[in-house]
């Protein structure tokens, strides 16, 4: 990495602070937006190279919306252990507790992650559907093949369980990926399941239950 910025929180130096809605029904069975905020566990990643906020989580799918079930569990799991965030909801109050995994097991992750200028990530893979777009600046996106790809705001990347890796191409400005994970069967490649391979980014995300992730025995 050329550049020395680093972030100290999120959003990452130069970017703007984003709103997140969320919509539902009041008593009446009117919609209506029950909340107005900037995400959920807002963090640096890898001593500041990156920082993330998370949107949305589930842990179902089909999801249960009936109730704002979903939402509930969302605020149950959506900071670490290092916040004292208290969320009001829906006119109830949910303390943080537990961040989500990389992705949730059944469900689904919405996450946002800021790159530092020349921030790169080592080369990994994540036994997901991986749905990426670029919000701001450039990013390279290198396949463990070699092949690489420049994308930029609007473009999307659909990972489907491929070793890669990340970089902000620029060493002045900051980038922004919006990352949507889902949770997918094992991926056979050559008669062979292929594996979670994440190295020091797995330590960036709350470990998997016993059976789950890379936990999970095929």
């Amino acid at each position: 990495m050329a550049n020395s910025i680093r972030a100290t929180e999120f959003p990452a130096p130069g970017l703007r602070n984003p709103f997140r809605y969320i919509t539902g029904h009041n008593s009446k069975g009117d919609a209506v937006f029950l909340q107005t905020d900037h995400g959920d566990h807002r963090d640096i990643m890898l001593g500041g190279i990156g920082a993330q906020s998370i949107f949305y989580s589930s842990d179902s799918n089909p999801n249960e919306l009936t109730g704002d079930v979903d939402l509930e569990f969302a605020a149950k799991n959506k900071a670490s252990v290092k916040s004292d965030h208290v969320c009001l909801l829906a006119n109830s109050i949910f303390l943080s507790s537990v961040q989500p995994s990389l992705h949730m097991p059944n469900g689904c992750v919405a996450r946002m992650i800021d790159f530092v200028p020349g921030a790169a990530s080592n080369m990994h893979r994540a036994l997901t559907l991986g749905i990426g777009t670029v919000c701001e600046g450039e990013i390279e996106l290198s396949l463990g093949s070699g092949e690489k790809r420049i994308l930029r705001p609007g473009d999307v990347s659909i990972n489907r369980g491929a070793m890669h890796k990340w970089r902000n191409t620029s060493d002045e400005k900051s980038a922004r990926m919006l990352f949507i994970m889902l949770d997918i069967k094992p991926i056979i490649v050559n008669g062979k399941a292929l594996e979670f391979e994440m190295g020091e980014l797995m330590k960036e995300y709350a470990e998997y239950a016993e059976d789950e992730g890379p936990n999970k025995k095929i």
